[in-house]
């Protein structure tokens, strides 16, 4: 008969030293206390990346700011100075400052036809040179892709470009008056006459400066002329067009201001010429920094459109 003995798990486990159980303690608490310490040591981590995060560097701001205000404060230093030595004959920029809130608390009032607001003198400068400089725009950018583009074109044109850029605008406006019969067209064609140069020149420079090899495979490809313009000359004369673009318009708002300043009705040009008939320098100050900050907004708004069709081989 056979007997059999059983164990209870007690007592079946081997013996366990003293010295291992103690160490097998000290390893569980050193376990418990390295998880509890963990994220004491993550803080500590994000402390120091905190700390050694870079501050911000205000140099180029300041680089950027500092020296338009400065130039800012010369000017009105200056223009001080004179108005204290010409003994209030120009007025101090104080005064100016005054007087322009005023005026331009209300820019568009109306009191008759040679008294109105210098938003509505403005309004109809900017028609004006809308109309010469669109006009221009239209005839002198495809002429200087016509003169870039052939050689006939280009030796029968120079001479004429040549002897008529250099001529100065107000010599154009007695034609104006005496071929169409009023101000507002005498105006608008010294505007033209003056702002189609530029575009002319600058895209006719675009064409010619086309890379040979692109106007070798169009050759080889068989394309048409209209293909050859809007595939490969109109992208690569981009750039030339709107630089021309850019100073014509520069030149338009010049041209405005001295023509209106003759011809008279509403507009900047015939404001300060009133305004220096009523011996109102202030508001003829005043006209100076309007003509002054549309030309700019007039420049920068061209510049950003330049910029924008521009390709960056061509930025850099």
């Amino acid at each position: 008969m056979v007997s059999a003995v059983f164990h209870s798990p007690r007592e079946s486990a081997p013996p366990v030293a003293f010295g291992a159980e103690r160490s097998a303690t000290h390893s569980i608490a050193a376990g418990a206390d390295g998880t509890s310490a963990k994220p004491v040591k993550d803080l500590d981590k994000t402390a120091v990346v905190l700390s050694a995060k870079p501050r911000r560097d205000f140099s180029a701001l300041w680089l950027r700011v500092l020296p338009p205000l400065l130039g800012l404060g010369l000017l009105v230093l200056v223009w001080e100075l004179v108005s204290m030595t010409t003994k209030g004959s120009i007025p101090s920029p104080k005064d100016t400052f005054l007087q322009a809130v005023v005026l331009f608390s209300d820019p568009f009032y109306r009191n008759g036809p040679n008294d109105q607001g210098v938003g509505w003198n403005v309004l109809s400068s900017l028609q004006r040179v809308a109309l010469g400089f669109g006009l221009a725009a239209i005839v002198g950018i495809p002429a200087g892709f016509l003169i870039g583009r052939f050689a006939f074109l280009s030796r029968m044109f120079n001479p004429l470009i040549s002897l008529m850029r250099p001529v100065s605008p107000l010599a154009w406006l007695p034609i104006g008056l005496l071929v169409f019969k009023g101000a507002d067209p005498a105006a608008i064609w010294t505007i033209f006459i003056c702002s189609i140069w530029p575009m002319v020149i600058n895209t006719a420079v675009g064409v010619q400066r086309v890379p040979q090899d692109y106007m070798n495979v169009a050759r080889v490809l068989n394309l048409s002329e209209w293909k050859i313009v809007t595939k490969i000359l109109f992208p690569s004369v981009l750039p030339y067009m709107l630089t021309g673009v850019r100073l014509a318009v520069g030149t338009a708002w010049l041209v405005i201001v001295a023509a209106e300043m003759l011809t008279g009705g509403v507009g900047i040009g015939f404001w300060v010429w009133d305004e220096w008939n009523n011996l109102n320098v202030k508001n003829i100050i005043i006209a100076i920094f309007v003509i002054g900050i549309v030309g700019l907004m007039l420049e920068y708004a061209l510049i950003k459109l330049a910029t924008a069709f521009t390709f960056e081989e061509v930025k850099s």
